[in-house]
C-alpha cells in the first residue's frame, strides 16, 4: 500500500510495480524547504514588528540574515589573511552538502542586506569609534546571537497561535492485495481518501470534522467495484477543569509576554553594547596614549643620560649619577617595550570583540582621543576654573601650617550635564529600566501560574458529541452497494464525562510550587529594584570621582611639566642632581598617563550612566543618541 500524507511518501506494499500509478496522487501544492523559510521569516518579522510597536511605540530594521560580503570577510581576502576553511570567510562560502535542501539560502546575491560598500578595505584600516560601533552591530557574534534569540521567540509565539488556528489534514492511500490462501486467487485494489479540518478555540472547545472517500474493486472473480463515503464530526466541550480563556489560552499569553519581554532584553543588551564597544575603543586609545608617553620619556631619559655623560666628563657631576641616569634609560626601554605590547594585545582583543580577524591591519582614529579632551575640557570648565580661583587665592594668602584646616567635600557645582541629583536620577531610572519592566511582568505572570495551577483542583467534566453518516469500503465488502449519506441512518452520540477530584496530590504540589515561584517571583523583582538604584548611585559616584581625577590630574600635570623644566635648568647650573631630574621626569609621565585615563573614565562613566538610566537610544545600527540631562524624560 502507498501512503501519501501531505508531502510524506510511505511505501508500505510489497507490489510495488502494480501501485506506480498512485504517485500522481501526490498534492500539487508541496512547498520547497525554501519557500517554507520565506514563510517563517515573513511571521517572525511581523511578530517583532508588532511587539517593537507595543514595547517603544515604533518599529525599527531587524534581521538575522547575515550580510553575504562583511568586513571580516573583506578583510580577510584584500588583506591576504591566512584561514583554514571556506567557513572562515562567509555563510555563503561553504560548500553545501549533496543533500542540502535550500540552494538559495547560500546564494551570496540573495541577501538583500549589505554591511557596507564592497571597496577594497584600506590597508591598514582606520575605524572611528561611529564605525566601531556599526561594525559592532554588523559583525559581532554575540549580538547576532541575541537577534536570533529574538527570533526564536517570535518562532515560538507563532505556534502558540497556530494551536487556535483551523488546520487541516489529507491522507490518500492506496493498496493492492492477492489472496492465494482460498481455493481461487483474489486480487483486488483499493485507493482511499481522507480529508479532515479541527479547530480549537481559546475558551476550549475543540471540533473536529472528517470527509472520508474509499474507491474499491476486484481484479478477479466477478470484478465486483464499490464506493464508500463517510463523514464524521466531534466536538469537545471541557465544563469545569479547564474551561474559560484564562486557563486554555494561557500558553499564549505567556508566549505573547515572552515575545515582548525578548524585544525589551534585546534592547537592554544593545545599550550595553554600545557601551561596551565604546569603552574598549577608549580603553585602546588610552593605552595609546600610554605608548607615547612611555617613548616621550624614553627619549628624554636618553638625552638625560647623555647630558650626564657630558656633565661627568667636565668633571660636574659623579660617575654615580651618571649610573643613575642609565639605569633609569634601560627601565624606561622596558616600560616602553611593555606600553607597546601591551597596546598591541589590546588592539587584537578589541578586533576580537568586533568578531573580526586577530591579524587583520586594523587602527584606532588617533583624532578621537583629542575629541575626548576637547569634550571632557569642555564639560568641565566650571569646574575646573574654581578650582584655579581656590588655588590662586590660597597662594595669595598662605595661612600658617599649623591653622584649621577644613576639607573642601567635591559637590555637583561645577560638574557636567549628567552630573545630576540623586533622587533625580533613581525616578529616572525606576520609571525606564527595561529589566525593571520584565520584573514587574514576571510577577503577573507567576500570579496567572497559580491561578491555572488552583483550577486543576476541580472536577474534570467533559462533554463529548459525535457523529458519522455513511460508511467506509474495503477489497472484502467490494460486492456491496455504494455508500450514501443518509443522515437519517447515521449514528449520533454523546458522552458527559466526569473526573472526579479524588486525588490531587500532584496537583495540590504544583500549586505549593506555583506559590512559591510567585514570591520568588516578587523578590526578584525587589531584588532587581535595589540593584537599578545601587547602579545608578555608583554611576554617580563614578562621575563625581572621575571628574575630580580629571580636575586634580590636570593640575599635576601642570605642575610636573614645571617641576621637570626647572630641575633642568637647576641641573644645568649646578644646582640639582641628576637623580632629581629623573624623578621629576617619572612624575610627568605618570601624571599624564592618570589625566588620560581619568578623562577615559569619566566619558565612560557618562555612558554608563546613561546606560543605567535606559536612556541611551542605541538605533539598529548599533549607534547611540544621547539622552537630555535638561530635557523631561518620562517613562
Amino acid at each position: 500500500m502507498l501512503t501519501l500524507t501531505g508531502c510524506d511518501v510511505r511505501w508500505r506494499s510489497a507490489m510495488l510495480a502494480s501501485s506506480l500509478a498512485l504517485l500522481s496522487l501526490v498534492p500539487a501544492g508541496c512547498r520547497s524547504a525554501a519557500e517554507y523559510r520565506a514563510e517563517a521569516d515573513a511571521v517572525a518579522s511581523q511578530i517583532i514588528d508588532a511587539k517593537q510597536e507595543e514595547a517603544f511605540g515604533q518599529t525599527e530594521p531587524f534581521t538575522i540574515q547575515t550580510p553575504a560580503d562583511t568586513l571580516r570577510r573583506r578583510l580577510m581576502l584584500d588583506q591576504g589573511l591566512p584561514y583554514r576553511t571556506a567557513a572562515s570567510l562567509s555563510v555563503y562560502d561553504v560548500d553545501p552538502i549533496e543533500q542540502w535542501p535550500d540552494p538559495g539560502y547560500l546564494d551570496p546575491e540573495a541577501p538583500a542586506l549589505v554591511e557596507g560598500d564592497v571597496e577594497p578595505v584600506p590597508d591598514p584600516l582606520v575605524i572611528s569609534l561611529t564605525e566601531a560601533l556599526r561594525i559592532a552591530a554588523g559583525s559581532s557574534r554575540e549580538y547576532q546571537t541575541q537577534k536570533e534569540n529574538v527570533y526564536r521567540t517570535a518562532l515560538a509565539l507563532d505556534l502558540e497561535r497556530h494551536f487556535f488556528r483551523t488546520t487541516f489534514t489529507g491522507l490518500v492511500d492506496g493498496l493492492i492485495q492477492t489472496d492465494l490462501g482460498g481455493s481461487e486467487t483474489v486480487t483486488g485494489t483499493e485507493v482511499g481518501a481522507v480529508g479532515g479540518v479541527t479547530r480549537r478555540f481559546q475558551s476550549g472547545v475543540a471540533i473536529t470534522s472528517r470527509i472520508a472517500v474509499d474507491l474499491v474493486r476486484l481484479l478477479t472473480q466477478d470484478r465486483a467495484s464499490s464506493r464508500g463515503l463517510l463523514v464524521d464530526g466531534s466536538i469537545e466541550i471541557p465544563l469545569l477543569r479547564g474551561a474559560g480563556r484564562f486557563i486554555v489560552a494561557e500558553p499564549l499569553t505567556q508566549a505573547e509576554r515572552d515575545a515582548l519581554y525578548a524585544i525589551w532584553e534585546f534592547e537592554r543588551f544593545k545599550r550595553d553594547f554600545a557601551v561596551n564597544v565604546a569603552s574598549a575603543y577608549l580603553n585602546v586609545l588610552q593605552t595609546w596614549d600610554q605608548v607615547d608617553n612611555a617613548e616621550e620619556n624614553y627619549r628624554g631619559l636618553i638625552m638625560a643620560g647623555r647630558r650626564a655623560r657630558r656633565l661627568a666628563d667636565a668633571g660636574r657631576l659623579p660617575p654615580i649619577q651618571v649610573d643613575q641616569a642609565v639605569q633609569d634609560e634601560l627601565r624606561a626601554r622596558v616600560r616602553w617595550i611593555e606600553a607597546r605590547e601591551n597596546f598591541a594585545r589590546q588592539v587584537d582583543n578589541f578586533k576580537r570583540l568586533l568578531a573580526l580577524p586577530p591579524d587583520a591591519r586594523l587602527e584606532l582614529d588617533r583624532g578621537e582621543l583629542q575629541q575626548l579632551v576637547e569634550l571632557i575640557e569642555q564639560r568641565l570648565a566650571p569646574a575646573r576654573e574654581q578650582v584655579a580661583t581656590a588655588a590662586a587665592e590660597e597662594t595669595a594668602d598662605v595661612p600658617a601650617a599649623d591653622a584649621p584646616i577644613d576639607l573642601v567635600e567635591p559637590d555637583r557645582s561645577g560638574g557636567g550635564p549628567y552630573e545630576i541629583e540623586m533622587d533625580r536620577a533613581i525616578a529616572l531610572a525606576l520609571a525606564n529600566r527595561l529589566d525593571l519592566w520584565i520584573a514587574e511582568g514576571q510577577v503577573v505572570d507567576a500570579q496567572r501560574q497559580v491561578a491555572v495551577a488552583a483550577d486543576t483542583f476541580r472536577p474534570e467534566l467533559t462533554l463529548l458529541a459525535s457523529g458519522t453518516v455513511g460508511s467506509r469500503r474495503s477489497i472484502g465488502s467490494a460486492g456491496a452497494d455504494d455508500a450514501r449519506l443518509r443522515p437519517d441512518e447515521g449514528l449520533y452520540t454523546a458522552l458527559l464525562e466526569l473526573d472526579l477530584p479524588l486525588d490531587r496530590t500532584a496537583e495540590r504540589n504544583l500549586y505549593r510550587n506555583r506559590l512559591i515561584d510567585f514570591e520568588r517571583a516578587v523578590r526578584e523583582l525587589q531584588a532587581r529594584e535595589d540593584q537599578v538604584k545601587l547602579d545608578v548611585r555608583n554611576a554617580l559616584r563614578n562621575l563625581l570621582e572621575s571628574r575630580e581625577g580629571v580636575t586634580i590630574q590636570a593640575q599635576a600635570v601642570a605642575l610636573a611639566e614645571r617641576r621637570v623644566e626647572s630641575t633642568d635648568l637647576f641641573l644645568q647650573a649646578g644646582r640639582a642632581e641628576i637623580r632629581d631630574l629623573l624623578e621629576a621626569q617619572e612624575s610627568l609621565v605618570s601624571a599624564r598617563n592618570a589625566l588620560t585615563a581619568a578623562m577615559v573614565n569619566y566619558r565612560v562613566a557618562e555612558l554608563e550612566l546613561q546606560r543605567d538610566l535606559d536612556l541611551l537610544e542605541v538605533d539598529h545600527e548599533g549607534l547611540w543618541r544621547e539622552f537630555d540631562p535638561e530635557a523631561e524624560v518620562d517613562g
